[in-house]
């Protein structure tokens, strides 16, 4: 067994905890201020997976009151992060490398970005490699209005 990062090991102590869930994410984004702007709470983490919902707010409207397109992508990161945070073990650190954005449709609801991976053999990775991360972003009624693929650059410490 691989010994989990430090941030997955916060959200298997607290996920469970009544208010966990958004205790975690507000530490999240005392990590990385950045995306307060989206206001995200992460509602599900795991290896090979995790959610992140985003509410329609005025923060992350466009001129067309849908949400912008890089509050989008702002939501797609974060699932990536969480994902693989619970995902790559604390033996090797990973780095966003690239993304690859296609916007299919208006976002005018809050969102939920999900993001999937069948993990690598980690212990097979000695050198660099791309890991890439495809991550849906979907409305309330379940239609996808953003999809992402994140390339992440994934090594041994």
């Amino acid at each position: 067994m691989v010994a989990p990062t430090s941030t997955y090991r916060a959200w298997q102590r607290l996920a469970s905890l009544p208010g966990g869930t958004w205790a975690f994410s507000a530490a999240a984004i005392a990590r990385v201020p950045y995306f307060a702007s989206i206001a995200p709470h992460v509602v599900r983490m795991e290896p090979g997976f995790a959610e992140v919902t985003v509410p329609k707010w005025f923060l992350v409207h466009n001129h067309l009151h849908t949400v912008h397109a890089i509050a989008s992508c702002n939501a797609a990161e974060m699932a990536m992060g969480m994902l693989m945070e619970a995902t790559v073990p604390a033996s090797h650190r990973w780095i966003p490398k690239a993304m690859s954005v296609e916007y299919l449709d208006k976002a005018t609801t809050s969102l939920r970005a999900q993001a999937r991976l069948a993990a690598p053999d980690f212990a097979a990775i000695t050198e660099g490699v791309d890991v890439t991360v495809p991550v849906s972003v979907v409305d309330r009624a379940g239609t996808e209005v953003v999809h992402a693929d994140i390339t992440c650059w994934v090594t041994p410490r």
